[in-house]
């Protein structure tokens, strides 16, 4: 490994921040980081409509990141099922796309948690009346993206307070999918992470209706090789110092996500 000094000022920051962190050589030798993403979920990730640039709060924190070890990010877009094929052959060294931790992927990818969230039901606004509570939604169709541990997180909510009216799961491909069928009435309600609905509800106000609280928690993390310790580190440490110097704060704020910040960045690791 390499050791590399980095410094840098941050969003206009007066003092200067240094790392001093162990790189993997490659990386070191590179002078930058390949970081896979898929840019459709916004606030994570997105491309500007009016730029096309890539936007959002995983690309501000990556670059934030990028800043921090003293190397340049190079935005690799996939899509989500080459995430995992990427890390274990080495296309790439991270992921960094409103990916979830699930224990189910650690034996490929470790993660550093940045990011706490949950799935939350919604309605079309117009019929919220007919929703005030969580317990209205036994018995109705509740579409979610099959990609994630939502289906599982419905079910498992649904035995545990619907008896015997069972909500009716609907996979969807994706969560835009799941609020196009919801426009369609084709379903009755849906469900998206508490970290991109209210995002969504600003771009169409007036169309959507939270109902009740999120019904799990999950934590959103940066995807990295298993075997890359030391890469696992030194991003561990990134995110710590721009928790510390409030530069993770103010992306929160400026994408609407103050509810889901955590204290410190975590590891959970693969074998």
């Amino acid at each position: 490994m390499k050791r590399v000094l980095i410094a840098g000022a941050l969003f206009g920051a007066m003092t200067v921040s240094a790392l001093a962190v162990e790189l993997p050589a490659d990386i070191a030798k590179r002078g930058s980081l390949k970081v896979a993403l898929v840019p459709n979920y916004p606030p994570m990730e997105f491309r500007d409509p009016a730029t096309n640039a890539l936007s959002g709060f995983d690309v501000d924190l990556g670059e934030a990141i990028g800043r921090k070890l003293g190397v340049k990010i190079e935005w690799t877009e996939t899509s989500f099922a080459e995430f995992m094929p990427s890390i274990s052959t080495g296309r790439v060294d991270a992921i960094l796309s409103g990916f979830t931790d699930y224990a189910s992927r650690h034996e490929i990818a470790s993660f550093v948690d940045y990011l706490r969230s949950g799935p939350k039901f919604f309605v079309q606004q117009s019929r919220a009346a007919e929703f005030k509570d969580m317990a209205a939604l036994c018995g109705k169709k509740v579409g979610a993206s099959r990609r994630t541990m939502f289906p599982a997180e419905i079910d498992k909510w649904s035995q545990q307070n619907c008896a015997g009216n069972p909500i009716q799961f609907v996979g969807t491909d994706g969560s835009a999918d799941a609020r196009t069928q919801l426009k369609q009435g084709r379903i009755d309600a849906a469900v998206q992470g508490n970290e991109t609905l209210p995002y969504v509800m600003d771009l169409e106000p007036g169309t959507y209706a939270p109902v009740g609280d999120p019904f799990a928690t999950q934590f959103t993390g940066i995807a990295l090789p298993v075997k890359e310790k030391a890469l696992q580190q030194a991003i561990v440490e990134a995110v710590d110092a721009l928790i510390a110097d409030g530069t993770y704060r103010t992306l929160l704020a400026k994408w609407k996500l103050n509810d889901n910040g955590i204290e410190k960045a975590t590891i959970n690791a693969g074998q």
